[in-house]
C-alpha cells in the first residue's frame, strides 16, 4: 500500500521505516524542510531508527520524506502523528488541525485516515474529521475510513519497540476499524480492536495519568520520609517484595518527556472545559510532580549550608544528566533541565555532563537549556575540571556512562536523585 506518514518526528518516523521494510511504499511528509534534507541524506534525528535502517529504506525506494503536500496523492493509509503539545497550560491541537486539512485536499474514496497523536477523548470524531470531510466533499465511515490508534513509543526502550507493543486500534464504523487493524497488523505484532474511538483516546491519556499519579505519591512520599528520617528507597524495596497489588513507582526530580508532563493535563482539562468538572487527582498530581525540581533545590541549599556553611550563589555544582530519563537523547520537558535553570537563577556556577546530548565524536557543543557546554568525554568529568573540584554532585539523570564508583570516591558531596547510589555520609539520597 501507499502509506502517508504526516509528522516525522520521535513517533512518525519509526512507523514510517517499520512499514517501509516490511514492504509498503511510504512517504513521510514533514513541513520542516531541513528535516526532510537530513533524512533524505541517510541522517536520523531519532535516536530508536538508526542511520543504517533509514538509508536500507531510501536505498530500497520505499521510504521518501518529503515537505510538499501534493506528494500526499494517492495515499491508501495516512497516519497522523503530530505533536499536542500545551499552550499556556492548556491543550493545543493547532498541529492535528493543519495535518488534517493539508491531508483532506488528497482523500479519495476508499481512503484510510488515523489519528496516532495523544489528546482527549471525542477529538477525531469532533476535531478531525469535520475537517476531513470538509476538505475532500466525502463523508467518514462511508466514502473513506477513519480511525485511532495511541502511539506508545518509548525512545530508547530497547526492549519495547514500536512493532512488539501491543497496539490499540479503533475505527469510526466496524468497517473502518478493520481498515485500521488491517495496516497495523502489517506493522506490528498484537493489535488489540476497541469498541469505540473514544476508549482508544481516553485508554492513551489513562496510561500516563496512571503513572503520573504515582510517581506523583511517591515523590511525596520520599518528603515525608525525609522529614521522619526514614530511607524511603529502602522502604519502597521492602513494599515491593509483595507479589500481590502493589506495583514499584520510584521518586525522582520530576517527570519529563512527551507524555508525563501533558497527557494528564488534556484530560483534566477537557473534563473541565466540556462538563465543569474537576479531575482533582491528575491536578493534585501535577502540583506535586511541578513542584519537584525546587524540592530539589532545597535539598541542595539545605546541605550547603548544613555541610559547608556556604550559600547556592557562587557554588560549583556538577549537574550529572539533563535528558528526561537514562539512555536517551530526549531532554523534552525534563526536570534535570528545571533544576539546572533553577540553581542557575540563584547564582550558582553550574557545569553540565550529559553524553547522550554531546557531539557523537565527544566534542562540546551548546544546548538548549542555556549557555552550558557538554561534554562526552569522561562520564565524571568536564572537559576543564575534575570531580572533586566542584562543591556539590547532583545526579539528575542515571546514564549508565556515568562512572558511579569513581563519583562516589571524588566528590565531597552528591545529591542522588535517583536512589541509585549507596547513601554513605558523603551521599543523599533523595
Amino acid at each position: 500500500m501507499h502509506i502517508c506518514v504526516l509528522g516525522q518526528g520521535y513517533v512518525g518516523l519509526p512507523l514510517a521505516v517499520r512499514a517501509a521494510e516490511v514492504g509498503h511504499t511510504v512517504t513521510g511528509y514533514e513541513p520542516d524542510r531541513a528535516r526532510c534534507e537530513t533524512l533524505a541524506a541517510g541522517s536520523s534525528y531519532v535516536e530508536d531508527i538508526g542511520d543504517d535502517r533509514l538509508r536500507a529504506v531510501l536505498g530500497s525506494d520505499t521510504y521518501y520524506a518529503t515537505s510538499d503536500p501534493q506528494d500526499l496523492k494517492g495515499f491508501d493509509v495516512a497516519v497522523i502523528t503530530v505533536p499536542t503539545p500545551l499552550t499556556d497550560r492548556a491543550p493545543d491541537l493547532s498541529c492535528v488541525r493543519d495535518a488534517g486539512r493539508v491531508l483532506a485536499e488528497w482523500i479519495e474514496p476508499g481512503a484510510t485516515v488515523v489519528l496516532e497523536s495523544t489528546t482527549h477523548p471525542g477529538t477525531t470524531r469532533d476535531v478531525l474529521i469535520p475537517l476531513l470531510e470538509e476538505g475532500s466533499g466525502l463523508v467518514a465511515g462511508r466514502d473513506f475510513h477513519v480511525g485511532f490508534s495511541p502511539e506508545r513509543i518509548d525512545p530508547g526502550n530497547a526492549d519495547w519497540r514500536l512493532e512488539n507493543t501491543p497496539k490499540i486500534v479503533a475505527g469510526l464504523t466496524e468497517g473502518c476499524l478493520e481498515r485500521v487493524k488491517a495496516f497495523y497488523d502489517t506493522v506490528t505484532d498484537i493489535t488489540v480492536p476497541a469498541s469505540g474511538l473514544e476508549e482508544a483516546e481516553l485508554a492513551k491519556v489513562f496510561e500516563n495519568t496512571y503513572r503520573h499519579v504515582n510517581i506523583a505519591l511517591v515523590n511525596e512520599l520520599s518528603r515525608m520520609a525525609h522529614t521522619l528520617g526514614v530511607d524511603v528507597w529502602h522502604t519502597l524495596e521492602l513494599a515491593a517484595t509483595k507479589p500481590f497489588g502493589f506495583t514499584k513507582f520510584l521518586p525522582g526530580p520530576g517527570v519529563g518527556g512527551h507524555c508525563l508532563p501533558i497527557d494528564p493535563v488534556y484530560l483534566s482539562h477537557h473534563v473541565k472545559a466540556r462538563h465543569g468538572q474537576t479531575f482533582r487527582l491528575i491536578e493534585l498530581a501535577q502540583d506535586i510532580n511541578e513542584s519537584q525540581p525546587d524540592y530539589v533545590v532545597r535539598r541542595l541549599q539545605d546541605a550547603l549550608s548544613r555541610r559547608f556553611r556556604r550559600s547556592v550563589h557562587g557554588a560549583r555544582v556538577l549537574a550529572l544528566g539533563a535528558t528526561y530519563k537514562p539512555g536517551t537523547s530526549d531532554a523534552r520537558q525534563s526536570p534535570a533541565v528545571e533544576v539546572i535553570d533553577r540553581l542557575r537563577r540563584m547564582g550558582a556556577d553550574v557545569t553540565v555532563v550529559d553524553p547522550y546530548l554531546g557531539e557523537a565524536d565527544g566534542s562540546c557543543r551548546e544546548v538548549p537549556f542555556g549557555p552550558t557546554t557538554v561534554t562526552t568525554a569522561t562520564a565524571t568529568a568536564t572537559a576543564t575540571a575534575t570531580v572533586s573540584d566542584f562543591d556539590a554532585v547532583v545526579l539528575l539523570t542515571p546514564h549508565g556512562e556515568f562512572d558511579l564508583v569513581r563519583l562516589a570516591a571524588e566528590a565531597s558531596y552528591v545529591l542522588d536523585t535517583r536512589g541509585v547510589m549507596a547513601a554513605e555520609p558523603h551521599i543523599e539520597r533523595l
